[in-house]
């Protein structure tokens, strides 16, 4: 029941971030089109930096480098299978790109943005589950910039090892591990200089949440409510994603020889609602912007009930 309470408290207050986005564009303190930019920062500044964070909590040791190992190989084989099922489900209507995004959307989920935070709630004691997401961030994010990329725009031309390699969440992660296997931190106990960026680190990547949900609340301040809550796609992408995607996973890894720790971790990371990359993957692709962020927001709405109940199995 204390999984419960804390899930259901922390999506409230990530829900309440999103509030003063709202506003921003509701008074026309922000132009809509300024949101673009938000989301840039968001991407290409503090994801970074919440993988440098992530990765230097947790200590290095051969067991949980095992353990990162298969946490990413079986959520993306899990994830390929997903969206391999739903891709031959919806073959037929890829002509319309509301479709195309479906068939992301009921896979990618919100795991580091919103799942660092979550994970640090329900299990506090653990230095870990962090980096966990991060494979997870990985992950997505490897399917996000080629196979979700090219099926959103039907160009095969981001299959690519180019664009496997040259991303923010490879170079970012890239970038940390030699840190984190070294057990080198970027904190006090190497001086005050590496104090202070690591200070900086920090609050960069504690940023991400906070702006993930200011930039959901300024889309949200630009769409029709009867758009967002009238159409079934977007109702069977949402459980899907936040009820169907998870209980699966959890039926997958529960019965495996494998850390119960990871487990748990995998589990609350995928019950994390709609990915809001798939509707910066949309903006920056420059098609189906509309589907998916009304997909992304009832998702993020709907946390606050799906959420906390699929907490009450851990």
């Amino acid at each position: 029941m204390q999984e419960f309470i804390t899930t259901l408290i922390m999506v409230g207050v990530m829900l309440a971030y999103a509030v003063p986005g709202f506003l921003l564009v509701k008074t026309k303190a922000v132009k809509s089109e300024s949101i673009s930019a938000f989301s840039k920062v968001l991407m290409y500044v503090c994801q970074p930096a919440l993988t440098f964070y992530s990765f230097n909590k947790a200590d290095y040791s051969h067991a949980l480098g095992i353990n990162l190992l298969i946490f990413f190989a079986i959520i993306t084989a899990v994830q390929l299978a997903f969206i391999g099922v739903f891709y031959l489900i919806f073959r037929k209507r890829a002509d319309d790109v509301r479709y195309r995004i479906a068939t992301v959307a009921t896979t990618l989920s919100n795991c580091s943005f919103l799942g660092v935070p979550l994970l640090e709630a329900i299990f506090p004691d653990s230095p870990n589950v962090a980096v966990y997401s991060m494979m997870y961030f990985l992950s997505m994010s490897l399917l996000g910039w080629t196979l979700v990329s090219a099926i959103i725009t039907r160009d095969k031309k981001y299959v690519s090892v180019k664009k496997i390699v040259l991303n923010p969440a490879t170079l970012s992660i890239l970038a940390a591990l030699p840190f984190f296997l070294t057990g080198f931190k970027i904190g006090a106990e190497n001086g005050q200089v590496l104090e202070q960026i690591g200070n900086m680190i920090n609050v960069l990547g504690k940023m991400t949440t906070p702006l993930c949900m200011l930039v959901l609340g300024m889309r949200l301040a630009t769409v029709k409510f009867r758009n967002l809550f009238t159409n079934w796609l977007q109702y069977l992408c949402v459980g899907v994603n936040q009820l169907v995607f998870p209980l699966c996973v959890l039926g997958i890894v529960y019965f495996l020889p494998i850390d119960a720790e990871l487990k748990w971790c995998m589990y609350v990371m995928c019950a994390c609602p709609v990915a809001s990359v798939v509707q910066n993957y949309a903006e920056i692709l420059g098609e189906g912007q509309e589907a998916a962020a009304n997909t992304v927001l009832l998702g993020a709405l709907s946390s606050i009930a799906t959420l906390p109940l699929l907490a009450l199995l851990i």
